[in-house]
């Protein structure tokens, strides 16, 4: 009898002992959810298109911002590989005569590989050790330029992806069919809500008009933006949200965005609409160079998309210095209608075709809060940026709604809706100079020959 109360005794402490490490174990983790959550936040930072093989100086002036949180919006690596530019050969990756892709997959071992070099980069790490570095991806580290739903390796990119950005192993991420997510920072009325999505894993083929996020992540964004309202929105979208250029420089070039679906742009400002959220504003990458764009007939206040691109990669740096004024050129001719354009930029196309990095600055002090977003070079100096109350970010009244929309009504034309002369003004302006061109030399063919023919007839008469 006294051992089986002994025994029983012992019991009750051990299930006493679990009861009280259970305890602790859960005030802790609600410590840290509620201290996060508590954490207000007002500098945020991001980018995109980091080659990991590539000088990355930039990092020093994101570390001089001293964000809070910044944001990778993909391309994080250039995992795919590339075969050479080449007209002639077995291997044609250019011209009507191609017959093999550019770009080509990598192995699980090579992006492997280049993950923990980007992941090793010192600067890269000092930003890590200072501020919460969160992330999605886009084509190059999904796998494969341009890529969509219909690409393989997705699901082992996926973990890579996780893993670089330290992912806990029991995150709803590593189980999911895509890397979407969202986070919340800062106390209610002064809190600021991160949502990224995922551009890639189900997106239809370009030019299908079909869905980029695919049915459950439209779910799930259905309900992240009917959640509890926050100060601020910032939605992460790896490629522009609101410019579409590729309707004005095509067939020149060609670009990925949400207009080039156009329906599910249309359901995502609708999305945004209904649910009758304030301050939400874009966030993206992928094209290679820096601009700020507004679109002010989608919901009852402006949706502004900062686009950062690239930390490395971007339209000036693969070109000789001659030619940059060309591209600036080419920048300011080609037609934008969502572009902001004013005093704070560097250049006059509101263009920024150098390394960049994107800011978000809140300034929670201010009466009203102000809300700054920029677009900075590599020295941290902003070459793009607007500064706006964060009133005028929320829906107001009809009086104040009137008075925006009618101020800036040029943003409410889209780039598709261009009368075609002026949509198409780039692609003429280069044929025309190239036909020029092209007449140039047969005029100056023409008169060699003839000189040619003169000096040979008189040399004959002599």
């Amino acid at each position: 009898m006294g051992v089986d109360q002994c025994h029983r005794r012992w019991l009750w402490r051990c299930f006493l002992l679990f009861i009280g490490i259970l305890t602790v174990s859960t005030t802790i983790t609600a410590s840290d959810t509620h201290n996060k959550r508590e954490h207000l936040v007002s500098r945020i930072a991001f980018g995109s298109c980091s080659n990991q093989s590539a000088p990355q100086p930039i990092w020093d002036a994101v570390l001089d911002f001293n964000p809070q949180i910044f944001i990778l919006l993909g391309d994080n690596i250039y995992g795919d590989n590339k075969r050479p530019f080449k007209i002639f050969g077995r291997e044609r990756t250019i011209g009507p005569w191609k017959n093999v892709p550019r770009f080509l997959p990598a192995s699980e071992q090579e992006m492997e590989a280049k993950y923990q070099k980007a992941k090793s980069n010192p600067g890269y790490a000092r930003v890590k050790e200072s501020a919460e570095v969160i992330g999605t991806w886009d084509d190059h580290d999904y796998g494969l330029n341009d890529a969509g739903k219909e690409f393989h390796g997705k699901r082992t990119n996926q973990k890579l992806l996780l893993d670089f950005l330290d992912e806990p192993e029991d995150s709803p991420r590593r189980k999911q069919a895509g890397v979407y997510t969202s986070y919340t920072y800062g106390p209610m009325g002064k809190d600021v809500k991160v949502v990224l999505l995922d551009t890639r894993y189900h997106r239809d083929p370009i030019g299908s008009d079909g869905t980029i996020l695919g049915n459950s992540q439209w779910s799930w964004l259905e309900s992240e933006l009917n959640g509890p309202p926050t100060a601020l929105t910032v939605i992460g979208s790896s490629i522009q949200v609101i410019s579409n250029l590729s309707a004005a420089v095509q067939p020149m070039f060609s670009m990925e965005s949400w207009g080039r679906f156009p329906k599910e742009r249309d359901r995502l400002f609708k999305l945004i609409a209904d649910s009758k959220r304030g301050g939400v504003l874009f966030i993206s990458g992928d094209v290679h160079f820096g601009e700020i764009t507004r679109y002010d007939c989608a919901t009852d206040y402006p949706l502004f998309d900062i686009t950062s691109s690239g930390l490395t990669q971007s339209v000036e740096e693969v070109l000789p210095h001659f030619l940059h004024s060309l591209v600036r050129f080419v920048a300011w001719l080609t037609p934008s209608t969502m572009r902001v354009r004013g005093p704070n930029c560097k250049y006059t196309s509101c263009v920024y075709g150098q390394p960049n990095f994107g800011t978000i600055e809140i300034d929670w002090d201010s009466h009203p809060v102000s809300v700054k977003f920029d677009v900075r070079d590599k020295n941290g100096v902003a070459v793009t940026g607007v500064n706006i109350p964060l009133l005028e970010l929320h829906p107001s009244n009809s009086e104040t709604r009137d008075g925006v929309k009618g101020d800036n009504q040029r943003h409410c034309t889209l780039e598709v809706s261009l009368p075609w002369i002026k949509r198409y003004r780039l692609a003429i302006f280069f044929y025309f100079t190239i036909g020029m061109l092209v007449l140039a030399l047969i005029g100056l063919v023409y008169a060699s020959v003839s000189i040619f023919r003169l000096g040979g007839c008189k040399r004959k008469h002599e």
